[in-house]
């Protein structure tokens, strides 16, 4: 594995979260927040399934802060934004930005209360015109946050978080996007929070797996032959296999560009190791870090524009981030950590690699080039870190965190057993 000199363009912000470890109790000090999102130094936090089921009544959803749809939508006392406010600005308070999902959390269970299309299309577009104006205008004792995306919706394909038909949702999207982007020209108006794309890689699934592949294609349609806004399309993987985050990502930036919306970013706004069952065992374990730092490899060198990890709520089965019980910061938590410090030094360097070797992201700050290196389910004994001209110092990822194990000049051999994650500090020899 060979680290060169020649840049290819800046890191990609993929290192976003949804939610946030907030504590309902802790008010305006929201310390874990705090001391999360600046030890991984999340650039985006996307506001989905916030504060428990069916978003803790009062928290991000349209239902909790517009409780009553009959209500006026002009009139500032027909919203409720006490605690989402709270939410929000303890997260904006640690230089992360919001990505707002407009719409509801998703209702597992055999009655859903909120999950049903809006009775008035429009209506429902002008009360999300009014949280927005909230946020970024101080409309109604507000903010002036400029949260940029506004993503329409989450899982439509998916009962739990829709009951109505695919040609409803392709109506609120169709109204909703164009009165938002008319108000809002500047700002990102997006959707769907797709379930996925796993029938395009995966043989022998069920047919409501399938049905998300035509539920894409004919939303693409819609889309471009009622001009509806498009800035963002977002989707989500859950996988322990690292190629089929990049094929999802090739295969959405393939439909995209095939139906003229080749300016449209890709989202994979949830993505974590594994899916339900036994995997949750390992999302905090040297298995998820490893997985994620190889992942944040992969997501560079894709078409894939920003990525947010689901989920940094706390307690969560989904979050890998922080303990269960204890809430303190995991092995995946240092992964990311040392992400974002490839990720502040900007420049992407090219790295010369066989298939045999792990995954790598490298990049120079101006005086220091970084590494982070994952050996996710590779089994070799070991590789070659070649780095010609510099002198190198090599931390190894452990539970406590990383711990300096070497230290080189131009080249070194390193183990390269099934789930190692190195970061290595190199500077040019004097």
């Amino acid at each position: 594995m060979l680290i060169t000199d020649k840049r290819l363009g800046e890191i990609k912000r993929i290192h976003g979260v949804n939610c946030a470890p907030y504590n309902q109790r802790g008010g305006d000090d929201q310390k874990k927040i705090f001391d999360l999102f600046s030890y991984i130094g999340a650039p985006h936090s996307r506001l989905h399934d916030c504060c428990g089921k069916w978003g803790g009544t009062h928290f991000v959803d349209i239902p909790n802060v517009f409780p009553n749809f009959d209500a006026d939508e002009n009139d500032p006392a027909s919203y409720d934004f006490h605690y989402t406010d709270e939410y929000v600005n303890a997260i904006i308070s640690c230089g992360t930005q919001i990505i707002y999902r407009l719409g509801v959390t998703i209702e597992w269970g055999s009655k859903q209360y909120v999950a049903h299309p809006p009775k008035d299309p429009l209506k429902w577009a002008k009360i999300c015109e009014h949280v927005i104006m909230h946020y970024n205008e101080g409309w109604a004792n507000g903010f002036h946050h400029g949260i940029e995306y506004w993503e329409i919706w989450n899982e439509p394909e998916n009962p739990p978080m829709w009951t109505g038909t695919k040609d409803e949702f392709f109506n609120l999207y169709r109204v909703a996007s164009k009165y938002l982007k008319f108000k809002f020209p500047s700002l990102k108006i997006g959707g769907y929070g797709s379930c996925g794309f796993y029938a395009v890689f995966k043989k022998d699934l069920s047919d409501f797996y399938k049905s998300f592949v035509p539920y894409f294609n004919d939303f693409l349609e819609m889309c471009r032959g009622d001009n509806c806004p498009l800035d963002f399309f977002s989707w989500h993987i859950y996988t322990d296999k690292l190629d089929e985050i990049v094929k999802s990502a090739e295969y959405v930036r393939e439909r995209l560009d095939k139906y003229g919306f080749v300016d449209t970013e890709s989202h994979l706004n949830e993505w974590n190791y594994g899916a339900e069952g036994n995997q949750f065992e390992d999302k905090d374990t040297m298995v998820g870090a490893s997985f994620v730092a190889a992942a944040f490899a992969l997501m560079q060198k894709s078409d894939i524009h920003l990525a947010q990890y689901y989920v940094a709520s706390q307690p969560s089965v989904y979050n890998g981030l922080l303990y269960m019980r204890s809430g303190g910061f995991t092995p995946v938590t240092h992964a990311f950590n040392a992400f974002n410090r490839i990720f502040e030094a900007k420049n992407n360097l090219l790295i010369e690699s066989n298939g045999s070797e792990p995954y790598a992201i490298a990049a120079f700050d101006g005086e220091k080039t970084y590494v982070l290196i994952s050996s996710y389910s590779k089994l070799s004994d070991s590789f070659k870190l070649e780095m010609p001209g510099y002198e190198m110092k090599i931390s190894a990822l452990s539970d406590a965190g990383f711990g300096v194990v070497r230290e080189a000049n131009d080249e070194i051999s390193l183990p390269n057993s099934k789930y190692t994650v190195y970061f290595v500090e190199a500077v040019k020899k004097s």
